[in-house]
């Protein structure tokens, strides 16, 4: 429980230095710009430590299953794929490119999404997803020291970009 409150901690912190670059006040007819400027300083990580395909821990019965498959990808960049079934048997796969520099790219599989991703430190990434030209979510990506678990903190957003929810995922390393 106390990791679980200190990684939530971290979370909100970091999503708050996210988004405090969004402070700007809008014209009074503009919508907000809730687009962070996620510049940061470069960390050197090497993305290889998280290459193989992780399973998502899930209390939900088959046929669901959530994969993701990290890739190297131009070099110094990653590839992520997700493959997923729900319940119901429908199959959905969607992934991206990033070079953890924190440019944004478009998101394959997904209508008007793009995803930037950086480095916050060796073992932590803040991943930023947008829709339709808004940030919605913000995910911190934490590699565990074994290498063999990523913790996922989830933060969605309305359009103010407030904060609706947040939520946990547990993946496992299977390859």
């Amino acid at each position: 429980m106390i990791k679980r409150n200190l990684i939530l901690g971290l979370t909100t912190f970091a999503l708050g230095l996210t988004m405090s670059a969004c402070t700007e006040a809008p014209a009074p007819d503009a919508a907000p710009d809730t687009t962070p400027d996620i510049a940061a300083e470069a960390v050197d990580a090497d993305p290889s430590q998280r290459f193989g395909r992780w399973q998502m821990d899930s209390d939900n019965p088959p046929p669901s299953i959530n994969i993701m498959t990290y890739e190297a990808w131009n070099g110094d960049g990653m590839a992520i794929t997700v493959a997923s079934t729900n319940a119901g048997g429908e199959d959905n796969e969607w992934g991206y490119n990033t070079m953890f520099d924190g440019d944004f790219h478009a998101v394959g599989g997904q209508d008007n999404a793009e995803t930037a991703v950086e480095w916050v430190n060796e073992t932590t990434t803040r991943i930023i997803n947008k829709r339709g030209g808004r940030v919605t979510q913000v995910i911190i990506n934490m590699l565990s020291e074994d290498g063999n678990t990523i913790e996922n903190e989830y933060v969605r957003m309305d359009a103010a970009g407030k904060i609706t929810g947040v939520s946990h995922a547990t993946y496992r390393r299977i390859q």
